[in-house]
């Protein structure tokens, strides 16, 4: 695990995080000799113009090595730019440590870690094109517990993780157990990809569970 950012001390939540991560205070010029798990770039300071640009260079550098930027003020704006360039996820300098945690399980597996405002615009916009073009019909439930299924509903609808609690008051811990097992069962690696197979289900094909 590799971070990226001119002043160490801003990332004391992604080192506690990360307690056997590195820290550079800029790109390497030279290719590593050994290519990191996972790239992390702290974007303050990098100007929008150059968002981008810094971001595909990493990707181009380490080829298949996800790049999360994290920033002390993420907006969708400059999401949308890292994402566009090629990272796997954006978040908060000041997240929790279990939360970046989270977030690099999540990109390790191929998944995307977006704000919940971008995520919920993304799967709005999803679930009314899949609606528009008539989409596959809806995918067959019944593989899932009873409480399963209303996650997913929740969760097919842009609910986060703390509104899915709310509506079927169960905690977040409970939201994110019975999330993993939905993933599990329709073989899809996030929240976009699970509404893509809920919504169409030709076009991510369930993985049999015993």
């Amino acid at each position: 695990m590799l971070a990226i950012c001119p002043r160490a001390e801003l990332l004391a939540r992604w080192c506690k995080a990360f307690p056997d991560g590195r820290v550079l205070a800029t790109s390497p010029r030279t290719p590593l000799a050994v290519a990191p798990s996972q790239l992390w770039l702290h974007a303050d300071g990098i100007a929008d113009s150059d968002l981008g640009r810094r971001v595909a260079a990493l990707v181009a550098a380490c080829p298949g090595v996800p790049v999360v930027v994290i920033s002390s003020a993420p907006n969708q704006y400059r999401t949308l730019l890292a994402l566009d360039a090629g990272a796997r996820g954006f978040c908060h300098a000041l997240a929790a440590p279990e939360l970046m945690r989270q977030v690099a399980t999540v990109v390790a597996h191929g998944g995307l870690w977006v704000g919940p405002e971008l995520m919920k615009r993304m799967l709005g916009a999803v679930t009314a094109r899949l609606d528009q073009d008539g989409g596959g019909g809806l995918a067959d439930l019944s593989r899932l517990t009873p409480r399963e299924r209303a996650v997913a509903k929740e969760v097919s609808h842009g609910a986060t993780n703390k509104e899915v609690a709310r509506t079927l008051g169960i905690t977040e811990r409970t939201v994110k157990a019975h999330l993993a097992a939905v993933f599990e069962k329709f073989g899809v690696r996030d929240r976009l990809e699970l509404v893509i197979a809920l919504r169409d289900p030709l076009a991510a094909p369930a993985r049999s569970v015993a």
